[in-house]
């Protein structure tokens, strides 16, 4: 049904009103007509809407129908509006249709009404349309600029002939330019990127001369600095005219740009998170099991080549380790069954024979059915952790071995359960057994002895309750069941939660009952001490450079007359000494204070007592230094010698007299005690080899001259042994031959023991002594280690080579030497002589007949006599019958390298016999350990470091060592030298290996001791 129009009509004839619309309805227009005849009801029709046309009458009577015009054109512009009138002029109709009115048709002409009126409803409907159609463009319009924003891609127009551009809004936008400006290529090609300028340039000259459509990406340099990646695609066009141009898009692609950067780096991170973890990912199918996706880390850590493609299924199959095949192929096939996750452990060998552990885990993927088709995961490297595992488990064990040589337990209690954990030392201590039983707190407090066991309750009550304590230590007693008691010192620390509660207490129990009876043996000790010096009248004393605070022994109280009860001073001491002795006291102690560095030193002086007593005391006083070696106390003794004194006085007339035959046999006694020392390295040389019989025929050969002989080569390999065999050949085989050995005697003191001292020569120097020279007069010295020698010793030495005279030491008497000298090294010399430890000149005189002795790596066909030799010896010191040697024991004797030379297989070869059991003669393997070697590649060998570093080299390979000097992880083995020629250099340096023994029994929490 065809909806009726709705006519207002200001009409206020009715008759004229319903003449209209019977007039329309004639001509099949169905309408509705609203008569109004006042302007109040108009406003209202008005307000109201819904009206398809107005027809109005010019006159009316309240008001005319120009007035009617202009509201309507107010309330409904679009309503079309037609004045239908009798009386209206040509001057109102013109100025009514500028108003707005549509048309006019007089009342006597109303045949025009109807066309009118269809002509106002089809231009009415035309305006509707076009009016909908602009307002559609303008959304679109708007659409478009918004879509181009939100997609940052602006459209453009480019006439080439004319270089006429259009941009629109986001263009401009992206370029950074004000919509007003006129754009011109030259713009364009001005905020290009100067790198991508040329590329730009180019496109556009053959673009323009191809006409081609493009797609390109380059950069824009803003003012600002920043930079954007853009894409313009551009198309050619041709309009209804036949104009020629290009239309296209620019797109700012900064952001996917800086996105594919970001998944670029990304993957970057991610493959090397995969390589930094051994982890690589995969993904292969369940049909056919062939691969998917490999990762690189997965084909290195499989090692496949990524350029020959995806390995099939039976290639990875064999990397697979044998052993781990079938279980890796079952737990596959169970997952494909079950479908679910697996995650599985196994080795696989890589063509060259490594072997990796290899960490799985895989989880499935399955279809829209729910069958499995696919499978992803990873699969890590985890050779490291496993080895990491192993050195863990090796780790407890030598934590366990440690606590056990120790005799230190861990404990841990837990606070809330009370539950005890116990280490296996702990139950060796307390002596319970682990198998049969879980330790309790109870069980605990029946080891404690009686008497401790409130005090222990009472401490495990405290570190239970109290919520703030530091760590704590006790002592107490443990009753065995045998009756046996042990003294235990134990420790505890707190474990808090993160809310700071107290839930565990952990600690470590000691058995020290060896170090109590030490210390009940100290006591003791310090008790004989104070005895003994009553009886020898030696008294000690400390003072403190610092404070001036002096310590005095009770004998020290007794020797100075003064009661014990008095604080000593320095005043108390000088008031006591004898006035014309006093500068020389006050000077040392002022030389004490003062000086950074000096060695002990000692004096003699007198003291007067108050009852007018002179007494003869001798005082020896030795500095003590901290850390960075500052003087910080000066500790020694005091003895009174005045008895001794009176005594000497009256014995120097009968010294006199015995004094030449004490000096010869002292000399004979020396030689003598030497040789006994050195008779047990070897009772003859042992050998065949060639290199070894070309050395023994230098020695024949030189034995008979008188020249000085440098033997050099690797400590152990028999250098004394070629002294003596040249001397028992020489001339001067019925006279002395004396060893001294340089690196066993101290450097200060070498010079004296070579060349002997006057009485007073330096402190402790109380009477003369005759030198090694002097001992060995017309016979042989062999001074060995003669690389050690200082400086100034070595000026001394030069003189007897080139004059055949000496001084001892403190003396001014030239005495001619008569001696044959062979010296002995292992050091380098040629290589001290460039860094200026040893003199060339010095060098040159005892080279007058080198003999090098070979190492027994050079001469191991000589090892089976050797082997012989001393079995034969210690077997018949041990009384055992050894009647064979084991031959792949002899075997290992050959193949091992003995850096420690013939001394090194001639201690094995003792120690071998003590433990052997049976008649047929074995070597423990692991005697013959290469750890040597190892460590003589970490650690340069002692033979060959400056002199001045030797003390700091040996002092830290001993705290490496904990003080132990020899066997595999010794210090001797760590700075590549033998344990006697280690031995020497402790003794010569002064140093203390047994601090660095006690260091690892030391608490952390225990103070240091003070070294003096």
């Amino acid at each position: 049904m065809r909806h009726p129009l709705r006519i207002l009509s200001i009409e206020d004839d009715p008759k004229d009103a319903e003449l209209i619309q019977d007039l329309l309805e004639t001509e099949d227009i169905v309408c509705e007509v609203t008569r109004v005849d006042t302007q109040a009801a108009l406003l209202a029709s008005l307000e109201q809407g819904g009206i398809d046309l107005i027809l109005a009458d010019y006159t009316l009577p309240s008001f005319d129908g120009l007035s009617a015009l202009k509201l309507a054109m107010k309330a409904c512009p679009e309503v079309p509006f037609i004045f239908v009138s009798g009386t209206l002029g040509e001057e109102v109709a013109t100025e009514a249709l500028k108003i707005g009115a549509t048309d006019y048709v007089l009342k006597t002409r109303l045949s025009r009404l109807v066309p009118s009126v269809v002509r106002a409803l089809r231009e009415a409907r035309e305006r509707a349309e076009r009016k909908e159609a602009d307002e559609k463009l303008r959304r679109n319009e708007a659409y478009l600029a918004e879509a181009q924003k939100l997609s940052r891609t602006g459209s453009f127009g480019w006439d080439v002939v004319t270089g006429e551009i259009y941009w629109s809004r986001e263009t401009f936008r992206i370029f950074e330019y004000e919509p007003a400006t006129n754009v011109t290529i030259e713009q364009v090609v001005q905020r290009t990127h100067p790198e991508d300028r040329l590329a730009v340039q180019q496109l556009i000259e053959r673009v323009s001369r191809e006409r081609t459509a493009w797609d390109f990406e380059h950069r824009l340099l803003m003012p600002d600095g920043s930079v954007k990646y853009l894409r313009v695609v551009g198309h050619p066009s041709t309009d209804e005219r036949g104009s020629f141009e290009f239309v296209g898009a620019v797109t700012d692609i900064t952001e996917s740009k800086r996105a594919e950067e970001a998944l670029r780096r990304s993957e970057s991170y991610l493959a090397e998170a995969q390589r930094i973890t051994h982890t690589g990912s995969w993904v292969w199918q369940v049909a056919g099991r062939d691969a998917v996706h490999l990762s690189d880390e997965w084909y290195r850590i499989y090692g496949f080549d990524p350029a020959e493609g995806m390995p099939v299924w039976e290639k990875r199959l064999r990397r697979v380790h044998p052993a781990d095949r079938a279980n890796w192929q079952g737990t596959i096939e169970r997952a494909i069954r079950e479908k679910s996750d697996y995650d599985v452990e196994f080795r696989i060998i890589l063509p060259d024979g490594t072997v990796k552990s290899i960490h799985t885990v895989g989880h499935p993927i399955l279809n829209a059915c729910g069958d499995v088709v696919q499978f992803v995961g990873i699969s890590t490297d985890i050779t490291e952790r496993k080895r990491g595992e192993e050195a863990l488990r090796r780790s407890e064990a030598y934590l366990a071995e440690g606590q056990r040589m120790t005799r230190s337990g861990s404990w841990a209690r837990d606070v809330r359960t009370g539950a005890l954990f116990w280490s296996q030392e702990v139950f060796r201590i307390y002596e319970f057994d682990p198998k049969k039983m879980k330790p309790t707190w109870s069980t605990f407090l029946e080891r404690v002895h009686p008497e401790d066991r409130p005090a222990i309750e009472q401490r495990a009550k405290m570190e239970s309750t109290q919520k703030e304590w530091a760590n704590s230590e006790a002592d107490f007693r443990a009753v065995l069941p045998d009756g046996r008691i042990k003294h235990i010192h134990t420790i505890a620390h707190p474990v808090m939660d993160e809310s700071g509660e107290l839930t565990e207490v952990v600690g470590t129990v000691m058995d020290v009952t060896e170090q109590h009876e030490a210390r009940a043996a100290l006591e003791r000790s310090e008790g004989y001490l104070a005895e003994a010096q009553r009886l020898t009248r030696t008294g000690s004393w400390a003072w403190n450079v610092r404070t001036r605070d002096l310590f005095w022994s009770q004998e020290m109280f007794r020797i100075l007359d003064y009661p014990e009860g008095i604080k000593p001073s320095m005043s108390h001491f000088l008031e006591r000494v004898h006035p014309e002795d006093r500068p020389l006291l006050e000077q040392r102690a002022k030389m004490e204070s003062t000086q950074l560095r000096w060695v002990d030193s000692g004096v003699d002086y007198r003291i007067v007592l108050p009852n007018g007593t002179i007494k003869r005391l001798h005082s020896v006083a030795h500095p003590v230094a901290n850390e960075s070696g500052e003087i910080t106390e000066v500790v020694g003794t005091t003895m009174d010698v005045t008895e001794q004194h009176e005594a000497r006085a009256a014995l120097e007339t009968a010294f006199e007299q015995i004094k030449v035959l004490k000096d010869q046999l002292y000399r004979e006694n020396i030689a003598l005690r030497e040789e006994i020392d050195r008779s047990s390295m070897f009772e003859e040389i042992v050998g065949e080899s060639p290199v070894l019989q070309r050395v023994l025929a230098h020695v024949v050969k030189v034995a008979r001259s008188d020249s000085t002989v440098l033997i050099t080569g690797e400590t152990g390999t028999g250098k004394e042994l070629i002294a003596r065999a040249i001397h028992k050949r020489s001339q001067r085989a019925a006279q002395a031959f004396v060893s001294v050995n340089c690196a066993a005697i101290p450097p200060s003191l070498i010079a004296s023991e070579l060349f002997g001292h006057e009485r007073g020569a330096f402190t402790g120097a109380t009477q003369r002594r005759l030198g090694r020279f002097e001992l060995a007069e017309a016979g042989t010295i062999f001074i060995d280690e003669v690389g050690e020698l200082p400086p100034e010793t070595q000026i001394a030495l030069l003189r007897v080579l080139q004059e055949r005279e000496f001084e001892r030491v403190g003396g001014g008497k030239v005495i001619r030497a008569n001696v044959r000298v062979i010296a002995a090294t292992n050091r380098d010399l040629q290589g001290a002589i460039d860094t200026g430890t040893f003199r060339s000149d010095l060098y040159y005189r005892l080279n007058v007949f080198p003999i090098e002795m070979p190492p027994l790596r050079k001469r191991k066909e000589d090892i089976p006599l050797l082997v012989e030799y001393f079995i034969d010896r210690y077997a018949s010191k041990a009384g055992k019958k050894i009647r064979g040697i084991n031959r792949a024991t002899l075997e290992r004797l050959r193949a091992y390298a003995w850096p420690g030379n013939i001394r090194e297989l001639q201690n094995v070869i003792e120690r071998s016999v003590i433990v052997c059991e049976t008649e047929n003669f074995t070597v423990d393997e692991s005697w013959l350990s290469p750890r040597l070697e190892e460590t003589n590649q970490v650690r340069p060998s002692l033979l060959k470091m400056p002199a001045s570093q030797e003390k700091e080299a040996i002092e830290a390979a001993l705290a490496d060592a904990r003080g132990r000097v020899s066997g595999p992880s010794g210090a001797a083995a760590k700075l590549g030298v033998p344990p006697s020629t280690l031995d020497s250099k402790i003794k010569a340096f002064g140093i203390n290996k047994h601090r660095f023994k006690m260091a690892e029994l030391v608490p952390p929490e225990a103070p240091k001791s003070r070294t003096s």
